[in-house]
């Protein structure tokens, strides 16, 4: 018995370091450890080459701006350290947080530490002697081997932080030695800054240490620190009280660009977490502290929520910036320091820049609350507004072109020539969205409130079925002002609120043509309902705001697509990635027509996502004068052919093989392939198609109409071209995209698209008890006819 109880006296411990050793091993077959400081390819956390060089003194104003930190403090709270049961290290929280200090340290930045747990490392440590020697007692007294329950006396934390410093160096050291980075313990008190001889040679040893590439570790001696003073801070200088004065004291001291303080909440609230109407503040400035109400402080450590707020505030004065961030939460945990360095939305960042405009946060529920107004009014003020911004566009034509022009004087030299086609303005162009405009007024005159269902459930109990907003949409596009009136006119239609996101590159076209919508807004006291969002705000932060946005619909490339529709947290994104679309020419197909629909189809704007990208020709025209005729048309447009396998196979020589026939060109190239009948053509398409807009030419009716069955994408025509796969042309008035998706909308989205239903149930105090197998009650579930629309 004793020889097991002195056996198993160090094993905590031991466990430890094993963990840690195993788990950097089972992290190594995944990446390697660089030998030397400039290999950098050996972490799973995305490397970012930025410049690092700053002149420290000013605060960075923008969360985008935190790339370039240099110097960095990461302060780990308590509650982020500590297990749950307040006996133990997290040890897993612990292995990401120095992985991701890792990272970053050998991307060329010097990285402090500033840890709490020693205190829970050593009451694990002295828990377990404790047991021991009593159990020892106990088999010495007893002889049994069956021990009694053993009370635990109270710990002293001052016995506790001894026991635990060495053990928690220790781990960090084993853990720091995979990623090859040596760590270095540092122990201070208040006295330390107070005393300026020691304040010197604290500074100087960290120096030395950052300058050798070792990341210094720092904690409170907790176990000779006397108790906190209230109210002790001298005059312009904090006192080191907990950690969190520490990280700052250090912060300033040190000239850090950075410092990120870990805790067991998002960040900071406007109220105690937890409470009903609690919002995370995202950017805090200083004088803001009355708008917060504080609750209690964490269930470890000692300080609260105001102590890391009046530290963040003095180390913001000293020219350090601050973000407050969750290092618990294990879905964030692993990434939370390197997202926060990427100037990622996360926590609360400190900043003592305030912005000339609302927040994005404040501008989603602006648009909310315009939109809840602007649903409720008549339909012939909502078509009045829409009519109001049409004649706008008309009126204030050259001020719109004047401000493009600048748009894409800047562009020059940066953009692609389709995107400068795309960003371009034009008389025509306003004048096109002028009349598209009077058509969405036209159609939205019962578009919201409209029934679709009436169902009389029983006597004086009738249900309705009708269409409601979504809600708020953010739109996000690139390149293309004109979106900005067509967007914004289908969400006054539909009764939605809407946010706004543009690209830089039309952000003069796209500032007048908001004020323009808000100008037309106005005439009924809804401005507020469509928003432009200015801000540094990158497209991956908006797509998190899953509280206020009910709908993302992008506008641009198909990386952009994809981009949002991966960063989208809880929101459903409206729109389709790719726009490869098909032109079948079938071996029935009329000469005169083949010609004229493909050069429509790929030359009249071939960067639209419904320009043609893939010709198929059934092989019996192979070598005859439609092939030629088709051939000489693309050569006197000047398109470049790419040749599909089985094409090229039929030529000695052959234009340039396609790389993947799943491939967008965006410009005046083709690729063309050889089918041998029509189920071919259908086949191919499903395989390399993106849903989007597929064409079949014949004069076989047949043929055409088991094309039109059969192909499964959003917009399937008949002997007309891929182009009018367009809102617009459709009668829609405008749209908002063009969704591959097959839930909601499909194929050009229009008013109809953005809207839902809801349900009114009208009763006399009715109840189901009464509906049951012994009720006085009978459902009748009669349809009761609808209202008819009024198509005018």
């Amino acid at each position: 018995m004793l020889s097991q109880v002195y056996h198993s006296r160090f094993q905590p411990f031991n466990h430890l370091l094993h963990w840690v050793k195993s788990t950097a091993v089972s992290r190594s077959h995944r990446v390697q450890p660089p030998a030397i400081r400039h290999v950098r390819s050996w972490s799973n956390i995305p490397f970012i080459t930025v410049p690092l060089s700053r002149t420290h003194g000013k605060s960075f104003a923008h969360r985008s701006e935190l790339k370039h930190a240099k110097r960095i403090v990461v302060k780990l709270g308590s509650a982020v350290v500590t297990r749950g049961d307040e006996c133990g290290l997290a040890l897993g929280r612990l292995a990401s947080i120095v992985e991701q200090v890792s990272v970053l340290q050998n991307q060329g930045r010097e990285m402090i530490l500033v840890t709490s747990g020693a205190v829970a490392f050593g009451k694990q440590r002295l828990r377990h002697e404790i047991l021991l020697s009593q159990s020892v007692r106990q088999a010495l007294h007893s002889g049994q081997n069956q021990l009694k329950e053993m009370a635990i006396p109270v710990l002293e934390a001052r016995a506790c932080a001894a026991a635990g410093q060495s053990g928690l160096m220790a781990l960090y050291e084993a853990m720091f030695t995979q990623y090859s980075i040596c760590a270095a313990q540092i122990l201070v008190t208040n006295l330390d800054f107070h005393d300026e001889q020691k304040r010197r040679n604290l500074n100087g040893t960290l120096h030395e240490l950052l300058r050798m590439n070792i990341v210094p570790i720092v904690n409170t001696n907790d176990a000779v620190v006397p108790p906190a003073e209230p109210n002790s801070d001298l005059q312009g200088v904090i006192s080191v009280k907990d950690n969190d004065s520490l990280a700052a004291r250090l912060a300033v001291e040190m000239k850090t660009d950075l410092l990120i303080v870990l805790s067991d909440v998002e960040g900071l609230f406007d109220s105690p977490p937890g409470s009903d109407d609690a919002k995370l503040i995202d950017i805090f400035y200083p004088g803001d502290q009355q708008s917060v109400t504080f609750g209690t402080k964490s269930r470890v450590g000692m300080g609260g929520m105001e102590a890391k707020v009046k530290a963040a505030l003095w180390a913001l004065q000293g020219g350090t910036s601050v973000v407050i961030a969750n290092g618990t939460h294990p879905k964030v945990s692993g990434h939370v320091i390197t997202d926060i360095v990427e100037g990622k939305k996360v926590g609360t960042f400190f900043s003592e820049v305030k912005p000339a405009g609302p927040t994005v946060e404040q501008q989603g529920e602006m648009a909310r609350s315009g939109g809840r107004t602007l649903a409720t009014l008549e339909p012939e003020q909502r078509a009045e507004i829409i009519h109001h911004l049409a004649d706008l566009l008309t009126d204030q034509r050259d001020e719109i072109l004047l401000a493009n022009k600048k748009d894409l004087e800047e562009a020059e030299g940066r953009l692609a020539a389709p995107l400068l086609k795309r960003l371009s303005l034009s008389t025509s162009k306003l004048n096109s969205l002028a009349i598209g405009l009077r058509q969405i007024a036209a159609s939205s005159q019962d578009s919201v409130g409209r029934v679709l269902r009436r169902t009389r459930i029983a006597k004086n109990l009738e249900l309705e079925q009708v269409t409601v907003p979504i809600g708020v949409l953010l739109v996000i596009f690139e390149s293309r002002p004109d979106c900005l009136p067509q967007v914004a006119a289908l969400a006054i239609a539909s009764g939605n609120g809407l946010l706004l996101k543009g690209g830089k590159e039309a952000a003069h076209s796209n500032r007048i043509l908001h004020l323009l919508t808000q100008e037309a807004l106005s005439i009924h006291g809804v401005k507020e309902a469509v928003q432009l969002v200015n801000t540094r705000e990158e497209v991956e932060d908006l797509c998190r705001l899953d509280k206020l946005i009910d709908l993302i619909i992008p506008r641009g490339s198909s990386q952009l697509v994809r981009d949002i529709q991966k960063a989208a947290k809880g929101i459903p994104v409206m729109g389709h990635s790719e726009g490869i679309c098909h032109l079948y020419v079938d071996s029935e197909a009329s000469v005169d027509k083949v010609t004229r629909l493909v050069r429509d189809s790929k030359c009249e704007y071939p960067a639209a996502c419904n320009a043609l990208e893939t010709l198929l020709i059934h092989r019996d025209l192979l070598r005859t004068p439609l092939f030629d005729q088709i051939i000489d048309m693309l050569r006197v447009e000047q398109v470049k052919i790419h040749a599909g396998p089985k094409f090229a196979s039929y030529l000695t020589f052959s234009p340039s093989e396609v790389k993947s026939l799943r491939t967008e060109y965006g410009d005046l190239e083709l690729c063309i392939e050889v089918v041998d009948s029509v189920q071919e053509a259908i086949d191919h398409i499903h395989k390399y198609g993106s849903s989007h807009t597929d064409v079949i030419v014949t004069e076989n009716e047949k043929t055409a109409e088991f094309f039109l069955q059969h192909v499964d994408s959003a917009c399937v025509f008949w002997n007309a071209s891929t182009r009018f796969s367009d809102g617009y042309r459709f009668g829609l008035g405008a749209e908002v995209g063009i969704s591959t998706s097959r839930i909601h909308a499909r194929g050009p989205v229009g008013l109809e698209g953005l809207l839902t239903t809801k349900w009114l149930l009208r009763g006399q105090d009715h109840v189901v008890s009464d509906f049951s197998e012994h009720g006085s009650l009978k459902y009748l579930h009669e349809n009761l006819p609808v209202p008819q629309r009024n198509t005018n």
